[in-house]
């Protein structure tokens, strides 16, 4: 009989399909040995009710029941090797997810221009937040909170879509964006998160800037983002009163957050006893970094430490935000503050975008004024902000536009603070057209809707100039910049020049080409400013003239003063001696 007709038989009606496919490990062997013996227990008995051929021998195996002839340490074996591979494939999906997430949050980062720098003590940085709804659902931010939020903003800026995820982690952070992007919310939204409610344990969160119009500001936009919350924020106003100027644990006086300068906290920390108390302070914001630490004769450096030290609480997170960098800055971070992350936003130390840039050659002093009022006759939109070097010359400038019909004030750090705030609320509510100032008024200041920034005076670094121009384009709006100079102005201008140029505007190529300045000539123009010709449309013969008047006129005021005895002419023309009430003078 031929081997294909005897296979026949024996398979007759078998199939063979993938399902009753034998192992293929598993072979064939003689009788006899162990293997045969155990897959006979599996063998299906014959029967005459089967239906099946009875010449079909009795140890043939059942085609439905082939898959049954595992060994129990093969079906153990099989068993364990499902469940690593589910454990691999969720392992394998959840590194999937995590991926996919870093490269969303990458490319989010690049979009918006956030560059993270890493170092061996940063933390791990958080993902950003695309928009303010995702504070509720990921950071667990109160919804009376995000409501107030969304009631001021629409979206959050790149630097809100960092910082407001690192600070609510509680990590430490030093921040760069440009000017008008938003940081003040970064650094009060997850303060107010933190703080939730009002406490009678003194202040919780300290927040230091340059100026008293600053402080004023963020108290401003605080109170605007803490609605109902009943968080209570305060300004140091005065030192001087000793009721009004006791912040110590038993004085009765209850605030949460307190935004002053620092050498109003360092007086209060010099008086016996002291008369504020800092040791419960959980946050220390600095705000406008740069300028609190400049290497300058204005320098804050020296108060910042008595400030800090005396914020002993070792759990305490500190934020520092700037829209320049420096390297005074950065060493001092650096050193006390190892294990905070660090980033920024846009170009470092570069121009806003939205501003319109332009440099203006007057040829002298005397063409800035002409400049100026060329500007005025071709008409401008205001409010306009115009920045001189010093106070002198900021009156100067108030006193010849004072004439002209224009709707003009000056601001400077000789006006007393009640005369500064009718100033700057007027300039807010636009009854001041153009506001003269000096660079008290190029940190932080938010003006909204400032069309114009004239740079009267040449910027003495690249930093005062990328402040000064802040004041205009923010928070998206477009906004105008020109800058005068004449030919003794040239040590910073191509430094200037080129940051127009990588800002996008239109610069001259011979600025591009000018032989930079020593670092020593820009550190002497940053220290102290040039000297300049006085801003006056009057001859100099005449000015002469109307300054010995006006020293006459005091002079001869000051003789007729009852300083001492003194004779007043009677009736009869004699002369008598009068005695003045404060003197003791013989007759």
């Amino acid at each position: 009989m031929i081997a294909n007709d005897l296979f026949r038989k024996l398979t007759c009606g078998a199939k063979f399909t993938n399902k009753n496919k034998l192992p293929v490990k598993r072979k064939l062997e003689s009788v006899g040995t162990g293997t045969v013996a155990k897959a006979q227990a599996h063998l299906k008995e014959e029967s005459d009710d089967d239906g099946q051929d009875v010449n079909q021998p009795t140890g043939s195996i059942s085609p439905a029941n082939r898959t049954e002839i595992k060994s129990e340490a093969s079906s153990s074996g099989e068993s364990e090797d499902e469940e690593q591979k589910q454990t691999k494939t969720k392992e394998k999906s959840t590194g999937k997810l995590k991926q996919n997430n870093v490269h969303r949050v990458n490319q989010l980062r690049n979009e918006f221009k956030i560059h993270v720098k890493k170092s061996r003590h940063s933390p791990e940085v958080p993902s950003i937040i695309e928009t303010f709804d995702q504070l509720t659902t990921h950071c667990g931010v109160s919804n009376r909170l995000v409501s107030n939020i969304l009631a001021c903003y629409s979206k959050p800026t790149p630097v809100q879509m960092q910082a407001i995820p690192i600070l609510l982690k509680t990590h430490s952070l030093h921040a760069f964006a440009p000017t008008g992007s938003g940081k003040t919310a970064a650094f009060l939204i997850p303060i107010l998160h933190h703080l939730k409610k009002p406490m009678k344990c003194g202040f919780r969160a300290l927040i230091i800037c340059p100026t008293r119009e600053l402080a004023k500001q963020i108290q401003r936009e605080a109170l605007r983002l803490g609605d109902e919350m009943n968080i209570r924020t305060h300004v140091i106003q005065t030192v001087d009163n000793p009721k009004k100027s006791d912040y110590s644990f038993n004085s009765g006086r209850n605030y949460d957050i307190l935004v002053t300068t620092p050498n109003r906290i360092c007086y209060l920390l010099a008086q016996n006893p002291p008369k504020i108390d800092l040791s419960n302070i959980q946050w220390v914001v600095i705000d406008e970094a740069d300028k609190l630490f400049e290497d300058s004769k204005n320098s804050f450096r020296d108060q910042l430490d008595t400030v800090l030290t005396a914020c002993n609480n070792p759990t305490k997170t500190m934020a520092l935000f700037s829209a320049t960098q420096t390297r005074e800055v950065n060493l001092w971070v650096a050193k006390n503050v190892p294990n905070r992350i660090r980033f920024s936003v846009g170009l470092m130390n570069g121009a806003v975008e939205l501003v319109e840039q332009k440099l203006l050659f007057t040829g002298s002093e005397s063409g800035k004024l002409l400049a100026f009022r060329e500007i005025v006759a071709q008409g401008f939109h205001p409010p306009v902000l115009v920045f001189v070097q010093s106070k002198d010359r900021a009156q100067q400038l108030f006193t010849e536009l004072i004439y002209d019909g224009l709707n003009v004030d000056v601001i400077h750090s000789d006006r007393t603070q009640r005369e500064r705030d009718n100033v700057v609320r007027g300039f807010r509510e636009g009854k001041i057209w153009i506001l003269i100032c000096t660079e008290l008024m190029s940190r932080g200041i938010d003006f909204k809707g400032v069309n114009l920034v004239v740079n009267y005076d040449f910027p003495p670094s690249t930093i005062s100039y990328v402040h000064r121009i802040g004041r205009t384009g923010r928070a998206g709006r477009p906004g105008k910049a020109v800058t005068f100079f004449t030919k003794d102005d040239t040590v910073n201008l191509k430094s200037i020049a080129h940051l127009i140029k990588s800002a996008g505007g239109e610069v001259p190529d011979y600025m591009l080409q000018l032989h930079g300045s020593s670092k020593r000539a820009r550190d002497n123009l940053a220290r102290k400013a040039p000297k300049r010709a006085a801003i006056r449309t009057l001859p100099t013969f005449e000015f002469q003239q109307l300054q010995r008047k006006k020293r006459f006129v005091s002079k001869s005021k000051g003789k007729t003063k009852p300083t001492s005895c003194s004779s007043v002419k009677t009736n009869e023309g004699v002369k008598k001696p009068t005695r003045s009430k404060n003197a003791g003078c013989k007759k």
